[in-house]
């Protein structure tokens, strides 16, 4: 059946107020409702059920099971004979004002129920509310209904007394709940308050660590960069002394001898010079030095300088035609030096074949290709060889020499010139190295024609704040290249070193001991020494509108420390200094 009743109940008097709650309490309970539910069906029962006798004059309470719709329901249909319910659409928005309350049950009800719906007009108002039934429902079929229905009739009457005792209990359970809701979320605040913790020491952990690896490149630089200059100038002094030594009329060993003392010395030479450009990139002092490039004239120089080392007749150097390629503004020399690493890597480890340099424009860049028939290259080594001083083993490896140096050093010239290299290899078919420079070199050394830039000095921002903690969040958020930070930890700090250092910005907490941030605030813009400094207040306090309005005839911000990131102090710095 759609619609089956349970029981109904008359309202006339208060106690039948009572009688409906307790009704409304037992059929909650009957039907598998949790004791949460059954508290919410006897509150909504009652409060709709006092509306009815205060303002319908008295009527009726209809309970049953509503199972239209595939849905099983308890319903609740109350109604009066009063002149209905004017301004309904406000009454249930909320927006409805009486000094009686009126409409508070509605809303009420409508959130603690599933459905509510309303019928008034003058004459009278029926309200008709459902709460689904839930898993533990029992099931409703005719039998079981009418053990429900009897169930009902043998509920014994409990008196107002008991009805109300058996409210503060629920009254005290509810209280319960809460406290422990309370203590639970206390207990996660005190987590989360600990990770906060630990993550900052971990952040700060880690700045440091960042810095000491820097300071670490730095000196690996300098060394690097020093040591390769006093290296140079013996190993110099080796091959001069070598190519003389040569002219000498010497027997046959002897010139073996010299001959293996020039080839070390060269091979010495090579590693000094791989060393000392990696160095001077690393610290940005290698000068590109753009021009018109005709990529054929590339491969020509190339073609010339390398057929020398082709000593295997089985072996072939191919350079494709370069017809239909634009000209390049690039660096002339480094573009050659990336392209004789790769062509002398591909000749040192293929045995037989050939050797093809090919070039093709894709897009802005100039794609050149090294593509050889050598040993290959495994697919894990594949991105380890553009790392320093690495090397993949092969039997053909132990009769080639290297630095491990050459790799990695194309990579950084492609990167200074605007492009990228790569490889596509299989062992035992293969390597193509490629390298794409774009067609116009678009880096600083570009616009020797116009005048650099002047140098900004820093931003000095000055942060005022007597907790630690904050002090290096809002510090570690402000940070960045160009940026200057100062710290106090007391008002009277803060205006000390405002007065003296004059910072571009001061980030001020209101809530200090001794002098307070609203004391700082007035101090620092009555001084015609910082009365111009813009000061952003960074606060942990709730601040009110009309508080706020005041603070900022003087500040320039307001932020709270709650929502404090990187994108609102950056955003806030900003507005502060206008731009």
């Amino acid at each position: 059946m759609p619609f089956t009743p349970l029981s109904s109940i008359s309202l006339h008097f208060e106690y039948d107020l009572v009688a409906a709650r307790r009704r409304a309490r037992q059929i909650a309970a009957l039907l598998g409702f949790d004791d949460q539910d059954q508290t919410r069906i006897a509150t909504v029962a009652s409060e709709i059920a006092r509306n009815a006798l205060r303002y319908g004059g008295g009527g009726r309470i209809e309970f049953g099971i509503d199972s239209r719709d595939g849905t099983e329901a308890l319903t609740m249909s109350v109604v009066d004979r009063g002149p209905g319910i004017k301004n309904l659409d406000d009454v249930l928005s909320g927006r409805y004002e009486s000094k009686t309350g009126m409409g508070i049950g509605l809303v009420g009800a409508r959130r603690l129920m599933d459905d509510l719906q309303i019928t008034t007009a003058p004459g009278g108002t029926t309200v008709t509310i459902k709460k689904n039934l839930g898993p533990r429902a029992p099931a409703l079929t005719g039998d079981m209904v009418r053990r429900l229905v009897d169930e009902l009739a043998k509920q014994r009457a409990e008196s107002p007394l008991e009805e109300i005792q058996q409210q503060n209990a629920e009254l005290l359970n509810a209280l319960g709940q809460l406290s422990e809701r309370q203590e639970e979320l206390e207990r996660l605040n005190q987590e989360l308050e600990d990770t906060n913790r630990g993550v900052l020491a971990l952040y700060a952990e880690l700045d440091e660590k960042a810095e000491s690896l820097r300071r670490a490149d730095q000196v690996k630089t300098r060394f690097l960069s020093d040591m390769s200059h006093e290296f140079r100038t013996p190993v110099n002094s080796i091959l001069a002394l070598t190519r003389l030594l040569d002219e000498l009329p010497l027997t046959g060993e002897g010139r073996k001898q010299i001959a293996l003392i020039g080839r070390a010395a060269t091979d010495l030479e090579s590693l000094v010079n791989d060393l000392l450009d990696l160095a001077k990139i690393e610290a940005g002092k290698i000068e590109i030095r753009p021009a018109e490039v005709d990529v054929a004239n590339v491969f020509s120089a190339l073609r010339g300088m390398l057929r020398p080392l082709l000593l295997n007749r089985s072996l072939a150097l191919v350079f494709d035609e370069t017809d239909g390629l634009p000209m390049m503004f690039t660096d002339e020399g480094k573009l050659s030096q990336i392209l004789r690493n790769f062509i002398s890597n591909a000749l040192k480890f293929t045995e037989a074949g050939e050797v093809r340099i090919s070039a093709s424009q894709v897009g802005q860049s100039i794609r050149f290709s090294v593509a050889d028939t050598g040993i290959g290259i495994a697919p894990e080594d594949q991105e380890r060889i553009f790392e320093e001083f690495t090397q993949v083993h092969h039997a053909l490896q132990k009769n080639q020499k290297g630095t491990g140096l050459g790799l990695p050093l194309t990579r950084k010239l492609a990167t200074l010139l605007g492009g990228r290299v790569g490889v596509h290899s299989a062992p035992g078919v293969g390597s193509t190295f490629w390298a794409e420079i774009p067609v116009r070199y678009d880096g600083p050394d570009a616009r020797t024609a116009e005048p650099e830039p002047a140098v900004a000095p820093p931003m000095r921002i000055l942060i005022v704040d007597d907790d630690e903690t904050a002090r290096y969040t809002l510090a570690s958020f402000a940070t960045r290249p160009g940026v200057e930070i100062s710290e106090a930890e007391n008002g009277l700090h803060g205006i000390a070193r405002a007065t003296s250092e004059h910072p571009d910005i001061i980030m001020l907490d209101l809530m200090m001991p001794g002098v307070g941030g609203h004391e700082v605030l007035a101090r620092l813009k009555g001084d015609p020494v910082t009365a111009d400094i813009p000061v952003v207040i960074v606060t942990s306090r709730f601040v009110n509108e009309a508080e706020r309005q005041q603070i900022l005839t003087r500040a320039a911000n307001v932020i709270y420390k709650g929502d404090l990131s990187r994108e609102t102090v950056t955003r806030a710095i900003a507005d502060a200094l206008g731009k």
